[in-house]
Formats: C-alpha cells, structure tokens, sequence
C-alpha cells in the first residue's frame, strides 16, 4: 500500500481516513459528522443545535457491527490438575460485542491529558486544570460521550493522527 501525505487539519485527515477505508475495506459503511467544520448562519446554528443538543460527538461512525466469536482452548496442567482433584475453577475469558465503531479524531500532536498543572483558569473553564485532567472542556465533553457510546455497547476511541485512527479501525474490522 503506498504512503499517504501527512496532513495539518482534522479535515484532512478525515478525507485521508476516508481513502483508506474506500481502498481497504469498500463494503464498509461510514459517515462523518462534518458540522463542527461548517460555516453556518445563525439560523442554521440554531436549528442545528435543537437538533443536536448534546455536545461532543464522535467524527466518524463505522456502522458494522462486531460479534465476538467463543474460542475454545485446551486445559492448562493446572486447570487438569485442579479438575482431576474435583475442585472447581474459573476461567473466564469476556467477550465483548459491538453495534459500530465510533471515532474521535484527532491531528498529530494534539494531547488529551494534562502532563502538569495549568496555571490559570483558561478561558470558557470553570477550573484550573491539574495533571491527568482531561486538556480542556471540548476534549472533556467529547470523552463522556465516548463513554456514553461504550455503556450501549459501541466500541469508541480517540484516535490522535493517521496510524492510531487506523490502528484502531484495523483492529476493529479485521476479524
């Protein structure tokens, strides 16, 4: 597979996203949710936000569902030994199924964490930021709807530039 272009916006790399998904896996259906990159007049912002009026969701959306298939295993000579002896024992392995796949995207060096404190309360925060904290209200937001996703059984990531967003998407569709 030839090598893409690193680009410089979130747009970008949504259209290099895209190409890659049409080269390498063209029976998959996707969408992007563009609207954050729109210009729209107050109007259509206003109908915009009744429509939509939770904040921070997810760029991309891979409607292909992911069921997880049991894999039987041979016992290991502990397990046998235990079994032999009639004692009981655990071992569970969780399966996890998914309706989609649901992505965050991120350019290149974009951080989503604090590696120290803030100095300040930055402008629209209603807190100084301290280390480990998410890096600001927008990213804060977009990370609890990842988490609401995932309650009803969505796989959904941040992925920051290319090679992690397509990590995460080969991950997810390979089987």
């Amino acid at each position: 597979m030839r090598r893409l272009p690193k680009y410089n916006s979130e747009h970008n790399l949504y259209e290099q996203i895209a190409r890659y998904l049409q080269q390498q896996y063209p029976d998959v259906i996707y969408r992007f949710d563009i609207a954050a990159d729109l210009k729209l007049t107050h109007g259509q912002a206003a109908k915009h936000k009744r429509l939509h009026p939770e904040r921070g969701y997810p760029d991309l959306f891979i409607a292909e569902p992911k069921i997880a298939k049991p894999q039987c295993r041979a016992l290991n000579d502990e397990e046998r030994r235990k079994l032999e002896k009639g004692m009981e024992f655990i071992s569970v392995k969780i399966l996890q199924n998914y309706h989609g796949l649901y992505l965050e995207i991120k350019k290149d060096g974009i951080k989503l964490k604090r590696d120290k404190d803030a100095k300040k309360i930055l402008k629209g925060e209603v807190k100084t930021r301290k280390k480990g904290d998410w890096w600001d209200k927008h990213i804060e937001e977009q990370a609890e709807m990842l988490e609401k996703l995932r309650a009803r059984d969505y796989k959904a990531e941040f992925g920051v530039g290319f090679e992690t967003c397509r990590q995460i998407i080969d991950e997810y569709l390979r089987r």
